[in-house]
């Protein structure tokens, strides 16, 4: 059996541009509906939605045959859990709140096998070398993970420069709403100076020669930051899909049927 190739890793090293969504449903189903969707990524956010590991690795079988790219987005920085994670068959995986270089550096350890990491042994029991089934699986598999840090706070801002230089380090994605809040501007991610800072670290990743990825829902300010250099994106959120489009269907059809109520009288 053939080893998986991380085509996100090779997307990510070509400079091609990745337009991805959020899955925080943490259900197999509805991420299949969106696989189909022509988006790039998916990223199965482990920090904030709602998974375990169970579920997580669900939506990376139901996402397995189509062309779309599964990320993972981990709790923390437990390695124990980004064990977990490899072995479920995850080879890409975005990190929250890291700060320096020496938590970008227990990270690729983490992903790797020894004598360059601390990767536990345990194939047998893993879908990601279908259970010893990939022959060659160790001498591949660590060309075949991908690690994105996120900036998310000042601290990883007056970081990122040794960030940058840690080995390992595919990407940096840049969280605009924990980095605002850690600025002084919750909720308001749009501030200026939040703006000004996002776009400064795009340029300083983008310089470095590594990825550079954001999220925005809004098309103008996603299309400004590609220009400037990130060529991964996250433009929305499938709950937010979901209650959205549900908010203006129940609103339209109440509307209508209040004007005809208003029309009888």
């Amino acid at each position: 059996m053939d080893m998986p190739l991380n085509t996100f890793k090779r997307a990510l090293a070509a400079g091609e541009t990745q337009i991805g969504l959020f899955l925080g449903l943490a259900n197999a189903y509805t991420a299949e509906i969106v696989a189909g969707t022509g988006f790039d990524w998916l990223l199965i956010d482990g920090e904030h939605g709602p998974n375990d590991l169970r579920s997580i690795i669900e939506q990376l079988q139901a996402l397995a045959p189509y062309p779309v790219k599964p990320v993972v987005r981990t709790v923390d920085h437990d390695v124990a859990r980004i064990k977990q994670l490899l072995d479920g068959g995850a080879q890409t995986l975005m990190v929250p709140m890291v700060e320096t270089a020496a938590d970008a550096e227990k990270l690729v350890r983490a992903m790797r096998y020894p004598p360059h990491g601390i990767r536990g042994v345990g194939t047998a029991m893993a879908r990601a070398a279908r259970w010893n089934g990939v022959e060659g699986y160790f001498a591949k598999a660590d060309q075949e993970m991908c690690l994105i840090v996120q900036i998310e706070s000042t601290a990883g801002l007056a970081g990122l420069d040794d960030i940058l230089k840690v080995e390992g380090v595919d990407a940096v994605f840049i969280g605009p709403s924990d980095l605002a809040a850690s600025m002084g501007h919750l909720g308001n991610p749009g501030h200026a100076e939040v703006k000004a800072a996002v776009n400064a670290a795009i340029g300083k990743i983008s310089a470095a020669g590594k990825a550079a990825g954001v999220f925005s829902a809004d098309p103008a300010a996603a299309e400004a930051y590609r220009e400037i250099g990130a060529s991964f994106l996250l433009v929305g959120v499938d709950a937010l899909l979901l209650r959205n489009s549900a908010v203006a269907l129940a609103d339209k059809f109440k509307k209508a049927e209040s004007g005809k109520t208003g029309a009888a009288y």
